[in-house]
């Protein structure tokens, strides 16, 4: 498929908008089908631009201070106990080859963790991938990736949603070739050029570019930025909604705590027909709840959205903080269930396997 041009020449400045002014898009002249509310203008593809030296303006929680951190070196722990990692051999591994797509299909397949290998307008989109066994910080996968990397088609589009070590993996990221256009957070495209990708288009929370009649927005997320011990909030995060030429649109969270945004996405951009939402790394509530979603937030997070479907993601991989490993499950499940809600519209997907949108 013929990809569209970018441009590389442009150099714009942003400035950084507080979390209030946050809600209206840069450049409004497409509609939002049936809410009255513009979307951004599509951005030109691989543009330069010049953005504030933080985010931290963004934030909708304040992130741990020093009671916080003395709290958790008195009674924090980092990983599950012996019970909670018994269940290990019982996490849903089931990989199968990816379905036969054309240019009409939507599909997605988890690879694990927030890495998805999205179908959709004839692209082939990675979100947040991350082939690695081991991630800095973290032990090792407990499950293996769900699709070899051998058996990927051809990547046309990666989406990052932040640049934490578990979303952003630069050996994974080597693997790719070097014009392949990813799509950033606003002041993440550094990290990029430096490693020599030469498509790169940063976006700020409601802008939105378009590549091959697929349409790319970026959105806001509750969670935070940081990668080395200088560089807080230094770079933007949120989720992304991509939207196939007819329409049909698949929301991809990355890492979120629950709140006020889900209602607001869901309202700029009715008609979800999909979200990949994180189910995992909750525990314990008082140091992770403004960042990660519990399963029960994660449901009511997709009825805020008004999204068709859910797929529950961010857990079964990494084993990042105390719940048993397969309380997530268990836990979405019955959540979904109390809410009144079509079993068949839960996609609660094993590792390796897939599904299509009808």
């Amino acid at each position: 498929m013929t990809q569209q041009s970018e441009s590389t020449s442009t150099t714009t400045t942003s400035s950084s908008s507080s979390s209030m002014d946050a809600d209206e898009p840069v450049s409004s002249s497409v509609p939002a089908g049936g809410t009255g509310t513009p979307l951004a203008a599509p951005r030109p593809l691989g543009e330069r631009r010049l953005w504030p030296r933080s985010f931290a303006d963004r934030l909708t929680a304040p992130l741990p201070g020093l009671s916080g951190f003395a709290r958790f070196a008195r009674e924090g722990a980092l990983r599950p106990g012996p019970e909670g990692l018994a269940d290990i051999p019982r996490l849903p591994y089931e990989p199968a080859p990816l379905p036969r797509v054309d240019t009409q299909t939507v599909a997605v397949s988890w690879a694990g963790h927030a890495s998805w290998v999205i179908r959709i307008g004839g692209l082939t989109v990675l979100t947040d991938p991350v082939w690695s066994r081991k991630i800095l910080g973290t032990p090792a996968r407990v499950t293996p990736v769900g699709v070899p990397w051998s058996e990927l088609p051809r990547i046309d589009a990666v989406v990052i949603s932040h640049n934490h070590y578990d979303h952003l993996d630069a050996p994974t990221l080597r693997r790719l070739p070097r014009d392949t256009p990813v799509f950033v957070p606003a002041a993440l495209g550094d990290w990029f050029r430096r490693r020599r990708f030469t498509r790169v288009t940063e976006l700020d929370w409601w802008e939105a570019a378009e590549l091959s009649g697929v349409r790319f927005d970026f959105v806001p997320a509750h969670h935070w930025s940081k990668r080395s011990l200088h560089d807080t909030c230094r770079t933007l995060w949120g989720g992304w909604i991509l939207t196939a030429p007819d329409g049909r649109r698949v929301y991809f969270a990355g890492d979120t705590g629950y709140g006020h945004w889900f209602t607001r996405i869901g309202n700029r951009y009715p008609g979800i027909d999909l979200a990949l939402l994180p189910i995992g790394a909750y525990e314990p509530r008082w140091w992770l709840s403004d960042v990660h979603c519990n399963p029960e937030e994660a449901v009511r997070a997709a009825q805020d959205l008004g999204a068709r479907r859910m797929a529950p993601m961010h857990w079964a991989t990494f084993v990042l903080s105390v719940e048993p490993v397969l309380e997530p499950l268990t836990r979405v499940r019955e959540a979904w269930e109390r809410a009144g809600l079509a079993r068949e519209d839960l996609w609660d997907l094993p590792v390796g396997a897939s599904q299509v949108l009808d």
